[in-house]
């Protein structure tokens, strides 16, 4: 018991005031004492706190505006033109990204200040008051130990989010790949980012959760089109259109402004039994790989389509649309008309042969009497019977009884 007394803080009896309460020197000389050291302890500390936050509030803004240091006041004419701050603020995505960063670290720096320094001040109040801060110092050690293990994701989620602030790794308007989610970064906080996908959803992905994070618009991007041409297409001839293609999006006034270096080439990526596909690279501007990449598959496809190069598997429909521009039959597309052509017509030829002399056929005459028929028809046109085949007689064509229907 004796032990847990001598360890419990007890204040300095000079906090109840002067020792004679009746004389007033004594008042003054115990307000000179302790209460003026609180006193100035407070007062000090506000200062600090309020330059700390005045300071931090003001380099953070300047940093989200991207106005210079210099660019204030009275020494705003030596900061630079109006050109040059109408230049550096052109780009709204960097200019948003530069302020979600800056006030967000404002933020955390000024609750950091104030933490720190209210902190320091107590302690020295306390100090001053004759308290033993032993036991605040192994209680507040204790409490740390604690929240440390309960609301450790927390702790995890604010660590990650400060890294990835002060690293730059991603920020408003960028499009990034964290993993669960894909899309366009609205919004970045300590503790979660916010990311909006293409069909819409917004994802809240904490911090801590980002094992890996891919940026897709930081920098510089690259454009990458491939094409499946026909396996027996000109790979020069193919090559060569390809360039074609790609200097026609170079020149584009709107396009080609985001364009940073020369088209690539490269030779087979992939070889199949029915194609070869070759693929055109790009360096871009960032977030604009997506508009080059379709502006090089439309110019890709008008000057493969004006130089007839199929791509696979379009032969016989390129071969088809030529023959069908031209108006001339025999192409391969053709082929299977024209074989249902001559079927067609031979199927006519039979069925003139079959009713002869236009006189409708007797759902009763079996193939005899049409055998019969037609060679009364050669004989009748002057031709000479077929090898073993009786000359037609004289008499009439078949009676009427033999083609009288049966039973």
């Amino acid at each position: 018991m004796s032990a847990v007394l001598a360890t419990t803080p007890s204040p300095s009896p000079e906090v109840l005031g002067p020792k004679d309460k009746t004389s007033m020197e004594s008042w003054v000389d115990w307000f000179v004492g302790l209460p003026l050291k609180i006193i100035i302890i407070v007062v000090i500390s506000s200062i600090v706190l309020v330059v700390l936050r005045r300071s931090i509030r003001g380099i953070t803004n300047h940093i989200a505006e991207g106005t210079s240091l210099v660019d204030r006041g009275i020494l705003r004419p030596i900061a630079g033109t109006e050109v040059g701050s109408v230049l550096a603020k052109a780009n709204p995505l960097s200019n948003a990204r530069r302020a979600q960063r800056a006030r967000t670290l404002g933020s955390v720096l000024r609750s950091t200040s104030t933490i720190v320094v209210g902190g320091i001040a107590f302690l020295l109040i306390l100090a001053e008051l004759g308290v033993n801060l032993a036991p605040f110092i192994a209680s507040a050690g204790v409490v740390g130990v604690a929240l440390g293990f309960g609301a450790q994701s927390l702790v995890k989620d604010f660590l990650s989010g400060l890294f990835m602030l002060l690293e730059d790794q991603y920020g408003v308007g960028d499009v990034v790949d964290v993993g669960p989610a894909n899309g366009t970064v609205e919004a970045v906080t300590l503790r979660i980012t916010k990311i909006r996908d293409s069909d819409g959803t917004l994802w809240y992905v904490p911090n801590g959760t980002m094992l890996r994070v891919g940026n897709k618009t930081q920098g510089w991007a690259t454009a990458v089109v491939e094409i499946d041409v026909d396996y027996f297409a000109d790979i020069d001839e193919v090559r060569a259109l390809l360039a074609e293609a790609a200097a026609r999006v170079v020149k584009d006034p709107v396009i080609g402004a985001h364009v940073l270096g020369e088209p690539t080439i490269t030779g087979i990526e992939r070889l199949s039994a029915d194609a070869v596909t070759l693929r055109l690279k790009v360096k871009t501007s960032p977030a604009m790989q997506w508009e080059v990449a379709r502006e090089l598959r439309t110019a890709t496809r008008d000057v493969l389509g004006r130089a007839d190069v199929p791509l696979a598997g379009q032969r016989d429909l390129m071969a088809t649309l030529r023959s069908a521009k031209a108006g001339t039959p025999g192409q391969p597309g053709d082929q299977v008309g024209d074989e249902s052509a001559d079927r067609s017509a031979d199927r006519s030829g039979d069925q003139a042969d079959d009713h002869t002399e236009d006189r409708p056929r007797d759902p009763h005459d079996t193939p005899v009497h049409d055998v019969v028929a037609q060679r009364d028809a050669r004989v009748a046109a002057g031709e000479e019977p077929a090898a073993g085949e009786e000359p037609a007689p004289a008499a009439e064509p078949p009676s009427s009884d033999a083609r009288a229907p049966r039973g």
